[in-house]
């Protein structure tokens, strides 16, 4: 029983972040363990803070140690697995010990600081309290007198085929008041329950065999292996769009599950989980659990106890549900693993594959990476064979490729068209619409038209809080301009320039402007829009998709979410509109990013017995990414990719660091950047073996958001335990300096190399 604790707590300063030691009292030391979560009064005003227990019977700072305020029950307690994830993300992402704690427990299933009824005393509160429900059971005989009322008769009548909730008696017309009565007879016992929770109980579950061809059979023989020895293993499953990864991986489950293991499976966006919960569920039912950030708080802390109880075997989600509370996993997948959302953008800055990595060899896992467009690093690691190779070359059912079409639009506008529509695109549109087919349109830019310029003096118009142009969206009266960064809107549009009175002109074209261009041209046509506009309420995702499913929808044009990952047996069309601006945009994976972009959404045609085809629009049309994503001919990507990696030394060749820097500012935001350098230098001039090139400091890839400045660092560096020696011993001098109380600093080991 520990008698001393030593105790992460919340809100803590970087330069302040340790463990610190606190008495347990002896009515405490049953409930205190690794991982508890506890309230501690800190500093001279012994002000309530949030804390976890990361270490027992920890060495005194000094005889006169305070107390701990409260612990929460065991069941609020970390495991041990997660308990390391949390020394992991401390470790590799220079996060406070609490934002590890943070990330790896839902909001739900954390506790925060309030009073006792005395008013007084701290105590512990779990910061959601309507996930319980009142279950009643029957506990004794319904005593004959007083004679019983026709409403308790009733009660006792369907309590005696088992517990029902009180929500379940009030649907029979029995109230809260009748059900407490009888528990003050001592006919029924009521208890506190977790709310029962069946998200997407409405999916029918199969029992038909899963039929593999025998390329995917070929691919499952070589990879099942892993999941029996209890040795950890990496594999690249690397099959061309609509080859039945998919298929695979849900053997590969199956498999998993028999073996007496569980799974965990990734993926990048919320709007892929709705088809991918589908087939999960109608193969495994209700042992699948879900982890997303559109679940609410109370669905998603629901999901997250019954893991932690044992009641799921596979867990579904996005980047977080990485971290949930699984034993004994025996397969983790992360489909379409090149994704950037894998990486968080927020501290922790921690990436999925390297959590989802060490989660595999501390349980002795498969952990299966899928994509059409593996990643350059993914891809020069099996390359290696530091990691197998899997292929899937064939589409299932041997359907062929979609025929691609690159148009020129210079030469749309020479000849006349000044629509972004192409002719032929309008042309295979119309055929498409005559077949009763459907087709999906990507365009990356959401609102009506992306930029207002002067015709004046040719200034744009940016937000007043950061540096961006506003984006013009067509809705409401007179419309409105919106930043899609900090969310300041200026209603109705204005029409004049506010730096010199000159008139407005409005260009670009986002997906608004295409809905509308398509409706004109297309009367007849259903049209369905996706973007951030259209999908930010609760289950949008599902629900639209599932409606486009249904063939409620001819066309759909969207953002990258409607790019990857989505089958559709009728659509046989796709069209890829506005790519010039990712193919010429800033850092080192701008190529990967448009190869990936334009290989998985002409994927998505031709997917059943009908042939498809794709359009991809450009003003460069002998651009060779494109060209070599229209033929989906990876390899040859791959190969001219690495050189360009290798002579710019980029990753796989090292790891790419970003210090950034933010402040109200500008001047000291930069101050703080070039002293942090300065320092740095300093340090590494004394370890001269550690390789590192530092670049910079430069102002970000977007100098202003939200009225915060923002600068960075550079450094081309190796991820190792000498590295990430030295930059913590660079941040503890730069927090010494003081100078965060002008510009905070943030790392992130898994950048792209911008912010």
């Amino acid at each position: 029983m520990p008698k001393t604790v030593g105790v992460a707590v919340s809100h803590a300063a970087f330069h302040f972040d340790k463990l610190y030691t606190y008495a347990v009292m002896p009515d405490q030391q049953d409930q205190v363990r690794l991982g508890s979560m506890v309230l501690v009064p800190f500093g001279r005003s012994s002000r309530p803070r949030m804390g976890v227990v990361l270490a027992c019977d920890a060495e005194p700072e000094s005889a006169r140690l305070k107390a701990l305020f409260d612990v929460a029950p065991a069941s609020a307690c970390l495991t041990g697995e997660l308990l390391e994830l949390v020394r992991l993300l401390k470790e590799r992402t220079f996060c406070t010990w609490y934002e590890a704690v943070r990330a790896v427990i839902p909001y739900g299933a954390q506790y925060k600081p309030a009073l006792a009824a005395d008013g007084v005393t701290p105590v512990l509160q779990k910061q959601l309290t309507r996930h319980t429900e009142t279950l009643y059971r029957l506990a004794a005989p319904l005593p004959e007198k007083p004679r019983p009322t026709a409403k308790q008769l009733a009660a006792v009548a369907l309590l005696s085929g088992g517990p029902r909730t009180q929500a379940d008696l009030e649907e029979h017309g029995i109230s809260r008041a009748v059900a407490e009565n009888l528990c003050a007879k001592g006919v029924l016992a009521a208890e506190r329950v977790n709310k029962s929770i069946d998200l997407y109980a409405h999916i029918p579950q199969k029992t038909e065999q899963l039929e593999l061809t025998a390329e995917q059979q070929a691919a499952y023989d070589a990879l099942a292996p892993h999941l029996a020895d209890g040795q950890p293993h990496t594999a690249l499953l690397y099959g061309v769009t609509g080859s039945g990864k998919t298929l695979v991986f849900l053997k590969l489950i199956e498999q998993c599950l028999a073996l007496g293991k569980k799974a965990l499976v990734l993926v990048p966006e919320i709007s892929l989980t709705p088809q991918m919960i589908r087939r999960l569920k109608e193969r495994f039912g209700r042992r699948v659990a879900v982890q997303h950030s559109a679940l609410n708080h109370t669905e998603r802390l629901l999901q997250w106890q019954m893991i932690q109880d044992g009641g799921a075997d596979i867990v579904v989600g996005t980047r977080s549900a990485v971290f949930a509370p699984l034993e004994g996993i025996g397969l983790i997948v992360i489909d379409e693993e090149q994704e950037h959302t894998y990486r968080s953008e927020s501290a922790p800055r921690y990436s999925a594959h390297e959590v989802a990595r060490w989660r595999a060899a501390h349980n002795g896992a498969l952990l299966l990476l899928a994509s059409a467009t593996p990643s350059t690093e993914s891809f020069y690691e099996a390359q290696a064979r530091r990691c197998q190779l899997v292929r899937l070359t064939q589409r299932y059912a041997g359907q062929p490729l979609p025929a691609v079409q690159i148009v020129d639009m210079r030469a749309e506008l020479a000849a006349g068209n000044p629509r972004e529509i192409s002719l032929a695109l309008e042309d295979a549109l119309r055929e498409n619409l005559a077949a009763h087919k459907q087709a999906i349109l990507l365009l990356n830019r959401r609102g009506y038209q992306t930029m207002a310029q002067c015709e004046d003096c040719r200034e744009v118009l940016k937000c007043p809080k950061c540096s961006v142009p506003m984006v013009y969206h067509k809705d409401g009266a007179g419309g409105r301009l919106l930043c899609h960064y900090c969310g300041t809107q200026i209603a109705p549009r204005p029409t004049v320039c506010p730096a010199c009175g000159g008139k407005l002109q409005y260009r670009g074209f986002g997906t608004q402007k295409a809905e509308e261009e398509l409706a004109a041209l297309f009367p007849e046509a259903r049209i369905l829009r996706m973007d951030q506009d259209t999908t930010a309420a609760k289950d949008a995702h599902e629900k639209l998709l599932a409606s486009f499913a249904r063939h409620e929808y001819d066309i759909m044009v969207g953002t990258q979410m409607v790019a990857k990952g989505l089958d559709f047996e009728d659509v046989t069309l796709v069209g890829v509109l506005g790519i010039d601006s990712l193919l010429f945009a800033q850092g080192f994976r701008a190529y990967e990013t448009v190869f990936s972009l334009v290989t998985q959404v002409v994927g998505r045609s031709g997917r059943a017995s009908a042939p498809g085809r794709a359009i991809i629009q450009t003003t460069d049309p002998d651009n060779p990414v494109l060209r070599l994503a229209a033929a989906q001919d990876y390899d040859a990507f791959f190969a001219q990719e690495i050189e360009y990696r290798k002579l710019g030394l980029y990753p796989p060749f090292c790891s790419l660091c970003i210090v950034s820097f933010a402040g109200k500012k500008e001047e000291e935001t930069a101050a703080a950047a070039a002293r942090f350098a300065a320092l740095l230098a300093q340090q590494a001039a004394r370890q001269p073996d550690i390789p590192l090139r530092v670049l910079g400091p430069t102002p970000g890839s977007i100098l202003k958001i939200n009225e915060i400045y923002r600068y960075k660092l550079t450094v081309k560096c190796r991820n190792d335990k000498r590295f990430r020696a030295l930059l913590g011993q660079v941040l503890g001098l730069y927090e010494q300096e003081k100078l965060p109380a002008r510009a905070s600093v943030a790392v992130d080991m898994h950048a792209d190399g911008d912010i």
